[in-house]
């Protein structure tokens, strides 16, 4: 006789992207069309998204990295200049640097947003700063005219890593509005997908026509214009360009999820006030929620051990995989890699503490309340000591 299937409790995945038959008969419709490359769908998403962002144009690309990259390139940022980024970051904000051959710098961020501050940038500023990477971390969003006023008087252009970001407002205003350049992702992680791919939205007409060469390859009239002008045209390549574009198929299910923002902002807000509610009275918890003058889009919801707290973070992951919850560690101290091992600075306490003392927890669109329950319930239990060394 055999033993009967030991049940398994199902995991709660830390995020899941909203998905359907909109966005797979969105891509059918291009399949069918012929035309997968960069195209009409592609030059469509680029003007909405620019719109619901409050900028006056986008430039898509093959991720918001490639778009990092393309901000600090037409910025004319190279060898020898100095870029001032967040540690507490997705190492990709680094890296972006280091592809134009200048020299990361990194700045601690404040303990109550994860952003970029005044007063965490003023000192690593020198005569070789060439701009400062603003990274609205986890959706929540930076105070950015704060930092032009900083950087502002002495000429430091400040750029934004804005990749979780869509949907969140600062000052009553979309994250974006007014950015001199701002970058944007669309990897499953994020609340708008389109698979991989990412934007780049400015006011400057020049710099979004300069990246739109640049991406593909330096070419002076692109694929897509040759096919439509029904005739020979011969493109010139006027620079050194790169392979960034993104799909028309892409385009199609980024252009079905933008119409979702609005749906996807307002139910993250809603689960992330029901966690915000049941820590509340957990003492020495701290976690995600709107900066003074902005609302974030929730795009990671964030929680911090208590100071004091016996057990390791690890330790509560493990706990909570044991009930079924996927948690994942909070955002990443670029500075503690391997890759950035010999890369010299101050210290950075807060990034630190935020890197190696929290925890990410699931939200996304269609997390049910029951679901949620669990996520708390088992927090609440593994916070009391149950299930921890």
């Amino acid at each position: 006789m055999t033993n009967p299937p030991i049940p398994t409790i199902p995991t709660i995945p830390v995020m899941r992207p909203w998905l359907g038959e909109e966005e797979a008969t969105a891509a059918a419709e291009v399949v069918r069309s012929g035309w997968v490359a960069q195209g009409p769908r592609v030059a469509e998403f680029e003007r909405l998204f620019a719109a619901q962002v409050g900028a006056s144009t986008g430039v898509a690309v093959s991720s918001c990295t490639t778009g990092l990259h393309l901000m600090l390139h037409v910025l004319g940022v190279g060898p020898g200049d100095e870029v001032i980024v967040p540690s507490h970051s997705f190492i990709a904000t680094a890296n972006a640097v280091r592809y134009t051959g200048a020299f990361p710098v990194f700045a601690d961020v404040s303990p109550v947003t994860g952003n970029l501050t005044p007063q965490t940038v003023e000192p690593v500023l020198s005569p070789r700063t060439r701009a400062v990477m603003v990274v609205h971390q986890g959706g929540i969003p930076a105070d950015v005219p704060a930092l032009r006023a900083l950087c502002g008087p002495r000429g430091i252009p400040v750029v934004e890593d804005a990749a979780c970001a869509a949907g969140a407002t600062f000052g009553g205003r979309p994250v974006g509005a007014g950015a001199l350049l701002a970058a944007w992702s669309f990897h499953p992680r994020k609340l708008l997908t389109t698979g991989e791919g990412g934007m780049v939205t400015t006011d400057d007409p020049e710099w979004a026509a300069r990246m739109r060469r640049l991406r593909e390859h330096g070419m002076s009239v692109s694929a897509a214009d040759r096919h439509a002008a029904g005739g020979a045209v011969v493109e010139e390549y006027g620079e050194t360009g790169f392979n960034y574009r993104m799909t028309d198929l892409q385009a199609a299910i980024g252009l079905v999820q933008l119409r979702k923002l609005g749906a996807m902002v307002a139910r993250r807000r809603e689960l992330a006030a029901r966690y915000q509610a049941a820590l509340a009275g957990v003492a020495g918890v701290r976690f995600a929620q709107d900066p003074p003058g902005g609302t974030t889009n929730y795009q990671s919801f964030w929680v911090l051990l208590p100071d004091g707290y016996p057990g390791s973070r690890n330790d509560v992951l493990a706990a909570l995989v044991a009930r079924g919850v996927s948690a994942r560690r909070g955002i990443m101290a670029s500075h503690l890699e391997s890759a950035y091992a010999e890369h010299p600075g101050g210290p950075l306490p807060v990034t630190e503490l935020l890197s190696g003392r929290s925890l990410i927890l699931p939200l996304y669109h269609d997390l049910s309340e029951p679901d949620q329950d669990r996520v708390i319930a088992g927090l609440l239990a593994v916070l009391s000591g149950a299930g921890v060394p």
